[in-house]
């Protein structure tokens, strides 16, 4: 199976080893053309917490490590 990665923006750093990152996910509406923006936000493992508000980052798809953290921090783009 391959891991999936997604990439984007950290917009919370509250908690200890854990980030909460903004992915946005654009599309075309099939019916209208127009082109839509849905975003979502992961919770994702940082071990340790190098990452920092408004940073572009990538994420890997790992085991669960709560009910919600099912992300782990893989590279920090800029």
């Amino acid at each position: 199976m391959t891991l999936k990665e997604k990439v984007g923006v950290v917009v919370s750093t509250k908690m200890q080893k854990t980030i909460v990152v903004l992915v946005e996910n654009k599309f075309r509406h099939p019916r209208y053309l127009k082109t839509l923006v849905r975003t979502k936000r992961y919770l994702a493992h940082d071990e340790t917490n190098q990452a920092k508000l408004g940073d572009k980052v990538v994420l890997l798809q790992s085991r669960p490590f709560s009910r919600h953290k099912h992300w782990i921090l893989k590279q920090i783009i800029s």
